[in-house]
């Protein structure tokens, strides 16, 4: 199996990391990969968006390498119905609507998720916070929300998996997968309990 790491901004390393403990506790062979150019994402099994600043992140995804972009190749692998996971801002950049941070920066969005985001809806980066989450097939975690989006409506076909508060802070739409939070920074303290969800969605 191998796993790409969209590696332009944010959390890649600790995502490559908690990706290839979780294959490791699920016994499964393969190979992690951060990538910041096309052509890595078309021969992989799945992809992982990590957190960062949705508008930079997009702007790089968006941008033509040749004749490729990495946004039109994660959009390719989850039409085939291969596991895509966005995390923070990689939630953001998978929904199909934002709010009007996200219209007024021109943020060009994937559209793999039936549901609209809202940016910095827990507050900056000094209100950050740690709080244990039930999540849906998993159990309790503990989510840690930076700078955090949350989901403020759901389209028919997508799964709620976790709230916090008034808001949706996970969600599943077949093989695509966002999280308002950051699951890459308790592999750590050996948690890998999302990456190992994440991983198991190709079996689905």
């Amino acid at each position: 199996m191998r796993v790409a790491v969209v590696g332009v901004q944010g959390d890649v390393e600790e995502h490559v990391l908690a990706t290839k403990l979780a294959m490791k506790k699920l016994g499964i062979e393969g190979d992690v990969v951060a990538t910041r150019r096309p052509g890595v994402v078309e021969r992989s099994d799945a992809v992982i968006l990590p957190g960062g600043e949705s508008t930079t992140i997009s702007k790089l995804i968006f941008r033509n390498v040749g004749r490729k972009n990495m946004a039109e190749e994660i959009i390719s692998l989850a039409e085939q119905g291969k596991p895509v996971m966005g995390t923070c801002a990689g939630l953001i950049l998978l929904s199909k609507y934002g709010d009007d941070q996200v219209e007024r920066t021109e943020t060009k969005l994937l559209g793999l998720l039936d549901v609209r985001v809202k940016r910095n809806a827990f507050g900056r980066q000094r209100e950050s916070f740690q709080v244990p989450l039930k999540f849906k097939g998993v159990g309790t975690v503990e989510a840690v929300f930076i700078r955090a989006p949350a989901v403020v409506e759901v389209g028919r076909n997508v799964e709620v998996l976790a709230e916090f508060e008034r808001y949706v802070v996970a969600v599943r739409e077949g093989s695509v997968i966002g999280l308002a939070f950051h699951p890459e920074l308790n592999a750590e303290f050996g948690d890998t309990k999302i990456h190992e969800y994440f991983l198991n969605a190709s079996l689905d």
